[in-house]
Formats: C-alpha cells, structure tokens, sequence
C-alpha cells in the first residue's frame, strides 16, 4: 500500500483532469434520511474520470515508446483519456473499440485526433485484437485498468474525497468494470481511514467483481450486457483483483432499471445527465439504505461519466419510474363488454393511469396492459393487485417481466375481424387523476371501447387512442359527446396507418 500511496500523491494528473468537486444531492439525502455526495467525475474535460489513469500512465512512458505510437483498447472512456493523452504529450494513438460503442464516445475519439479501429461487438473481443496488434507492430499497450500507474491514477479521486469532506464517511459507492477507480480509491481511502466501507457496484448482466469476490478467484463471465457499457468487463484485472479482496468491503448488484432511477435522481438533483456506469454508485447506494436502514451519516457515489447517446435517454426515462417503484405494469383480464373499462378504472381509484393498452380480439374476455402510478412503493402495488381480484379481474404483475417491458407493451394492437361501427380518434388527455375515468363515464351510452392505447409522457398532457364502437344512428349523439367533454381531438378513422395495421371494420 505504501508503494501506492507514494504513486497517487505523486500522480501526473492536474496536467488534463480538475479536482471535480463533491456535491449535495439534496433530494436524494432528504428521501435517503442520509447526507449523499456526488464525485461529479462526468465534468472532468473527457466527461469520465478516465483520463487520470490513462494520461499517469503515458506521461511516465520514456521517450522511445511514445515514438513506437501507443494501442489502447476500450468501450469509449479510457479511449477518450487515452486520445487527450496522446494529444497533449505529441504521441500517436490508435483506439480499438467494440462496434457496440456509443457513436458519441467514437466522435469524440475521433475529434483529438487518434486512429480508431472497430472491432468486435464486446470490450474482451477488442482487447484481444488490440493485443494482437502490439505484438505486430511494437506499439506500447495503455490497459485501461490492471496497470499500477493507471489505478494511482484513477486513486486521485479517492485522495480527493477525503481532502473535500474530512468529516466521516460511512461509505463510498464505486463503479466496477475492470476494477481500476475501486482499486485506487480503495487502497488511498484505507490507507487514511480504514474505518470508511468501499463498496463496488455492478450491473446484474456484467458483475464479475462480486462473481470473483465469492469464489474466491477470478471468473470469466460467460457473456455480458452492454446497457452500461462503461463496464461491460467479463472478467475483473489481475491487480485490481488482488487489491479488492484485501480492501473492498462489499459489492452490490443492481438492474437496469434501478440504474434508470439512480439516472433520473442524478438529473433531479443536478440537472445533468450520467451515462449508465456513472449512475451505479448512486444505484448502489440506495440499494445499499434500503439494505441496512442505514440513516443520518455521510454516504458518497462516483458520479464517473456522462458519455451517454442521445437516443438512449427513450430507454432511461421509460425504465426510470420501475426501478423507482413508481410505477406497476398489470396485465389484466376484464368482460368484453360496454362499462367494463369504467368499472376496471373504479375498482383501481383515484390513481394515476401511466399507461393503457387493449384491442379486441374476443367477444367475452379483453387483455388488458395498464400501467398504475404508485406513491407507496411494492406494499401499494400488492393491495392494488388484490382490490382487483376482489373485483373479480385475473390479475398477473408484469413489472419485472423483461420480455412485457421491452416488447409486448408495444405490440397489444393489430387487425382484429367483426368489429362493427368501429370509429378511431385521438384524443389529448390532461394529466391529472381522474382524466380517464371522465372520459369513460361519459362513455355511458352503450357504446363499446374496442381499441384503447396510453402511455403517459411526462408532459401535460397525455395522449390516446381511442377505437370505439358508435353505430351510425348514435354518431350525432356521440359527436355532442366528445364536443362538450373539453379534450382536444381528431377523428383518425380515415388514416392509413389505422387502415393497414389496426382495421377491424366490418
């Protein structure tokens, strides 16, 4: 520990990274019953702490091996490091990346002017073949996390910390990919106070830290998820291995969606947005209190990247409100008949309808996909489920089911045969307990809702769609109807998307 101590306090590091400042997360704390500090990490000038590992690490190659030209491979962060390295010590870099990289982490590699080979689809397939390229070429190999001068590096962040906050600390939650920032920070944070815990955090699809930690060894993962692809690693170093199991207290696994909530906490709280490995810290901190009760100490997440695609940010906000246990998903059974939807919406309550998914398709029984907004967490969900079977509606909670979230929410819908009468419109619904249930009871005419699509936005006002059954001689009635209910709305039965992919006329 003392060779590292020596490392970290003499790291080169201040050429290219800031000391990143710790900061409140006020929100968080409040509901946390805990004083939660953020190492913002995502604002050093790569927008990952990366860069400090990797610029200790060639800043103190001699001269002969920068001229050889430095490989490196990565996912995209230690990339960006190595790329700003090269760029500001005059040396030539080609980055591997696997082909799965977020095109923002590729550009961004691109801009500080290195080579860039893509290859493979995982970190461990782009490793080798960087590998085999220094053997080719003689170049000088920077590994992005079982190198003793890149974990002093990465150990700055931990050196930090203590200098920002002297008061205690009950723990630090750490991101684990290859292990590099929980090595570093482990060994300087232990070293000076060993009484604080150093937890790491993994995701459920790529936890080689905690597989490696309970065996007793390092394991080989069979294949990994890359939703946070920052540490998509399928096996942990050699060296940060050896440093975890003398100085890492515990590690925390966490799914996708608590990785979407802790997300959506550091937005709330920050108005910034972490890449999904630099949410982990926060997602295993909150696992981490609802574990031990703990209340009323200081508890401090890596916030250690912010290098996130755009288009990623539909999966975050959809997944955010699950992992929060904010929202059920429901897949429930009630009569195909007029009023049922009327009574279904009753039965639930003055609760917030997330989302709303049905198309006929039998004359006696219709499925339905709901989402209901919760205040109260899993307790409020189960009494939820339970009011509904005494209602008499089969009830199966889909919350967790994978396959429902990501797929078949999307897909309730298609041609349905001997719907008669069938009118489409869509409809602006204010977001507002009670909205829906306006809307059916005024549905009170015998007219029969055959198609019926939601899904709350986050926006003011909601949008749905709408098939429902008016013979021609009840349309008067029904354009009075929809005229004094006060929702904006457009008749849509003649568009040809309904016409090609949700026709059931007859």
């Amino acid at each position: 520990m003392y060779d590292y101590i020596k490392k970290i306090l003499a790291a080169r590091v201040y050429d290219v990274a800031i000391e990143s400042p710790l900061e409140m997360m006020t929100r968080l704390s409040r509901r946390s019953n805990n004083r939660v500090l953020l190492k913002r990490e995502d604002l050093q000038p790569v927008f990952s702490f990366k860069l400090r590992g990797a610029y200790n690490k060639i800043a103190n190659l001699p001269r002969d091996a920068l001229e050889r030209g430095i490989l490196c491979a990565s996912a995209g962060n230690h990339a960006q490091g190595v790329a700003l390295a090269a760029q500001r010590l005059g040396a030539k870099a080609t980055i591997v990346m696997p082909r799965t990289t977020p095109a923002i982490k590729v550009q961004a590699v691109r801009d500080r002017g290195s080579k860039i080979v893509l290859f493979g689809d995982t970190y461990d397939e782009a490793y080798q073949h960087a590998r085999q390229l220094e053997a080719d070429k003689g170049m000088t190999f920077i590994h992005p996390y079982d190198d003793p001068d890149v974990i002093a590096g990465q150990g700055t962040v931990g050196m930090e910390i203590l200098r920002q906050h002297p008061d205690s600390i009950e723990a630090i939650f750490v991101a684990v990919g290859g292990g590099g920032l929980i090595a570093g920070v482990a060994v300087y944070a232990k070293f000076l106070r060993p009484e604080i815990k150093i937890i790491g955090v993994e995701p459920d699809d790529a936890a080689s830290m905690h597989e490696a930690l309970k065996q007793g060894h390092r394991v080989m993962l069979d294949q990994v998820g890359i939703f946070a692809d920052g540490v998509a690693v399928r096996q942990v170093g050699e060296e940060t291995f050896r440093l975890a199991q003398q100085l890492v207290d515990d590690v925390i696994v966490v799914s996708t969606d608590e990785i979407c909530a802790a997300t959506k906490d550091i937005f709330d709280d920050t108005r910034s947005i972490a890449e999904p490995a630099g949410a982990l810290g926060i997602a295993g901190l909150k696992k981490y209190v609802e574990r031990t009760g703990v209340n009323g100490t200081n508890l401090v997440a890596i916030n250690c990247g912010a290098n996130i695609n755009f288009d990623r940010l539909r999966h975050v906000a959809e997944r955010a409100e699950l992992g929060e246990r904010r929202e059920a998903l429901l897949a429930v059974t009630i009569p195909e008949q007029p009023g049922s939807f009327r009574r279904f919406c009753q039965a639930i309550g003055r609760r917030s309808i997330t989302e709303f998914n049905y198309r006929y398709a039998d004359a006696r029984q219709a499925q339905v996909f709901a989402g209901v907004q919760l205040t109260e967490g899993e307790g409020e969900k189960h009494r939820i489920i339970e009011t509904l079977r005494e209602h008499g509606y089969p009830v199966i909670d889909m919350s967790d089911n994978e396959m429902a979230k990501l797929h078949v929410r999307y897909m309730v819908g298609g041609h349905a045969s001997g719907i008669r009468d069938e009118l489409l419109y869509r409809f602006q619904f204010p977001e507002r307990p009670g909205a829906l249930l306006k809307f059916l009871t005024g549905m009170a005419h015998g007219w029969n809702i055959s198609l019926f699509h939601y899904r709350n936005h986050g926006s003011d006002y909601g949008r749905v769609l709408v098939g429902i059954q008016v013979p021609a001689v009840e349309r008067p009635q029904f354009y009075r109807y929809i005229s004094h209910l006060g929702y904006p709305y457009s008749d849509e039965t003649d568009n040809p998307a309904y016409r090609l992919f949700l026709d059931g006329r007859s």
